[in-house]
C-alpha cells in the first residue's frame, strides 16, 4: 500500500521539535488531495524524513492522535482519519508551519481578488506603496459545508504577481508565499482578540449578528523587514478556541 507523503520543513531549534513536526504533518494532512493515500509511513520513516528521533516523532503523532486527525492500529500502521472534524484550536507557537496548519484543511471559496488602494488601517504596514493585491476567501467544513471562517489578505503587488489565485483555493496564503512564490519569510506576528460579528461576518459565517467571533490578524515579514502580507481572519466563536503553548526551556 502506498503511504501518504508529508511536506518537508526546516526545523527551528529554538522551538520544541515535536511541536514543529506535529504542526507540519498536520498541515500536510489537512491540505492533502482527496486521492492521496490515508496510510502514513512508519514512525521510523517519518523520523528520518523530518530528521528527528523516533521518540520525538512518537510525541508528534500522539498530538495528532489526541486531536483525532489520525488513528493508530497495532501491526496495521497509522492512518489519516478522513472524517475528522476540521474545527480546531487557533494554536500559535511561533513557527511558520504552525500558521500553515492553523489555516489548512477546509473547503475554500475565493470570493474576490484584485488590486486596491492600501486601506487606511494598513498604511503603517505598506508606507511606501499606494496599491496592494486583495484576496477574500470563505472557508467551510469539508463534511458539513458549514462556514467556519472568512479571510482577507492584502499582499505586496510585486509578490502578488507570482500568486496564482487557483492555488489559494487549495492552500493557505502562507503556504503559497513560502512554497510556491518562495518568498523569504522571516517572521509572522499574530494577534487574536474577541469581537462581535458585524453584518458581513454574520452573513458569511451564518451566525447571529453581534455573536462572538475570534478576530485574527497576521503580519508576514521578509528578511529585510518589509511586510509581504497582512491577513485578517474571522473565526466562528462556537467552532474555534485560542491556545498558546509556552516552552519552559
Amino acid at each position: 500500500m502506498t503511504s501518504f507523503a508529508p511536506d518537508s520543513i526546516v526545523l527551528n531549534r529554538k522551538l520544541p521539535l515535536w511541536y514543529q513536526v506535529s504542526q507540519s504533518l498536520r498541515a500536510s494532512i489537512l491540505g492533502r488531495s482527496p486521492q492521496d493515500p490515508l496510510r502514513l509511513p512508519t514512525e521510523e520513516r517519518l523520523a528520518e524524513h523530518y530528521g528527528v528521533s523516533v521518540l520525538t516523532m512518537r510525541q508528534a503523532l500522539k498530538e495528532l492522535e489526541d486531536e483525532g486527525l489520525i488513528t493508530r492500529h497495532r501491526r496495521r500502521g497509522t492512518f489519516i482519519e478522513p472524517d475528522a472534524r476540521r474545527g480546531a484550536p487557533v494554536r500559535l507557537l511561533g513557527s511558520v508551519d504552525a500558521i500553515v496548519a492553523q489555516q489548512s484543511g477546509m473547503t475554500t471559496e475565493l470570493l474576490e481578488h484584485g488590486r486596491v488602494p492600501v486601506p487606511p488601517e494598513l498604511a503603517e504596514h505598506f508606507p511606501e506603496i499606494d496599491d496592494v493585491a486583495a484576496y477574500h476567501r470563505l472557508r467551510s467544513d469539508e463534511k458539513t459545508g458549514e462556514p467556519t471562517n472568512h479571510a482577507r489578505n492584502w499582499v505586496r503587488p510585486e509578490v502578488a504577481e507570482r500568486v496564482d489565485p487557483a492555488d489559494l483555493v487549495r492552500w493557505p496564503m502562507t503556504k503559497v508565499l513560502r512554497d510556491v512564490v518562495q518568498a523569504d519569510i522571516s517572521r509572522i506576528t499574530d494577534t487574536v482578540e474577541a469581537r462581535l460579528a458585524d453584518p458581513e461576518t454574520a452573513r458569511l459565517l451564518q451566525v447571529p449578528l453581534l455573536s462572538p467571533i475570534l478576530h485574527y490578524t497576521g503580519v508576514t515579514y521578509d528578511a529585510e523587514g518589509r511586510v509581504l502580507d497582512v491577513a485578517v481572519i474571522h473565526y466562528r466563536g462556537d467552532r474555534f478556541s485560542f491556545t498558546v503553548t509556552l516552552d519552559a526551556t
